[in-house]
């Protein structure tokens, strides 16, 4: 089998084109931030690869989604990072539902069938909060609900149709509070787009800043948990971190295959080195897809949110290796006259500055070692 059939096998099943179409634009191009991968990947039907078939979606399962990750990864690694935001929102809201019926069933319904983008306003980059905690402030109205805060970065910030928000609002029944996940349509009035990210590294994944102003969000948008924290809420957010940490690491690992990818296919590189490149990528791979495999048995618990930070960190390890092996092994004429062994090389090294950083969780991963609960640093 050659490198990387299985995953191009599977974005070509359920994405049928867009590797072709990704493979006919020069790779910086793809990278720069008038990027045309977004727009390829909205044609090719690719919001919906998470919703259920039912729903007019793909259907994917997360073995299935993680090698079109890593496909989509060695093409283009900012639309790999970018879509893995929008896939985060969609099983969020895919996993507030176990009826299968329902609002948020219509919203994933509605995301599917007309190919709409979804950013991501969760707070997974604030140390100390849970994946979902509110990021921004909401008051209550007759109308809806009126949203201010701010998110930067907010990877599809100009190409999403919705940005997903976590809210605390008062309870339907009885006394206190619930979170609710807001979908806040793109177009609203008081909702603005300025720039943020500065780097030309992954310009492509359009990560800038999304501001909301008092925004209004009818009823209709509003998906509420029907529970207080502590309850069904810490599933929710259990498993929303899984399919983080689960996707944004292989899109990182496509985003290494490339460069890989380069080595196995020059001839002048010895067997034995090509081979060594090979067994490190794939066993690193296999540890991840053993977590997807695990996520397609069941909704995700503690465990299986220690397994995913687990895996997370030794691909990093494996990156940190294997990446800057591959550019010695592809020569200094290669990195002089081109800018993307370079690039690739510094876009790889990217996983490690995703939340939650391992210096951070050194002390709750030794705490869950000695039977306390997991917490996120």
């Amino acid at each position: 089998m050659r490198f990387l059939e299985r995953e191009r096998a599977a974005l070509a099943k359920l994405l049928p084109g867009l590797d072709e179409s990704l493979r006919a634009v020069p790779l910086m191009t793809l990278e720069g931030p008038k990027s045309p991968g977004i727009g390829l990947f909205r044609e090719a039907g690719g919001p919906g690869l998470l919703a259920p078939t039912a729903l007019q979606g793909r259907g994917a399962t997360a073995l299935e989604t993680l090698r079109v990750q890593r496909a989509l990864g060695s093409r283009s690694p900012s639309l790999a990072v970018a879509t893995t935001m929008h896939h985060f929102s969609m099983a969020t809201l895919v996993g507030l539902s176990d009826s299968g019926e329902g609002l948020e069933w219509m919203l994933v319904q509605g995301v599917a069938s007309e190919n709409q983008l979804m950013a991501s306003g969760f707070a997974e980059g604030r140390s100390g909060t849970g994946i979902l905690s509110p990021s921004m402030s909401a008051t209550v109205t007759p109308e809806g609900v009126r949203i201010t805060g701010v998110k930067r970065p907010c990877s599809l910030a100009r190409s999403m149709d919705l940005l997903t928000a976590s809210v605390m609002v008062p309870c339907e029944e009885g006394e206190g509070e619930e979170l609710a996940v807001a979908l806040v349509p793109a177009e609203s009035a008081g909702l603005s787009v300025s720039g943020f990210w500065s780097s030309t590294f992954l310009a492509g994944a359009e990560s800038d800043q999304v501001t909301l102003d008092n925004v209004l969000v009818p009823k209709e948008l509003l998906v509420r948990t029907a529970s207080p924290a502590g309850a069904r809420l810490d599933e929710v957010q259990t498993a929303g971190l899984v399919w983080f940490e689960l996707l944004m690491t292989g899109s990182y690992l496509g985003a290494a295959s490339a460069l890989v990818e380069r080595v196995l296919l020059n001839d002048r590189v010895p067997d034995a080195e090509r081979v060594r490149l090979l067994v490190e990528i794939e066993g690193a791979t296999a540890a991840v897809e053993g977590l997807a495999r695990r996520v397609d048995e069941g909704a995700p618990d503690e465990s299986a949110l220690a397994d995913s930070l687990y895996a997370r960190y030794t691909v990093q390890d494996a990156l940190a290796r294997l990446v800057p092996r591959s550019v010695e092994l592809l020569g200094g004429l290669n990195f002089m006259t081109s800018d993307e062994v370079g690039y690739l090389a510094a876009c790889a090294n990217g996983l490690s500055l995703h939340p939650p950083s391992r210096s951070r969780m050194t002390g709750p991963l030794s705490a869950y070692l000695a039977d306390e609960p997991l917490t996120i640093a």
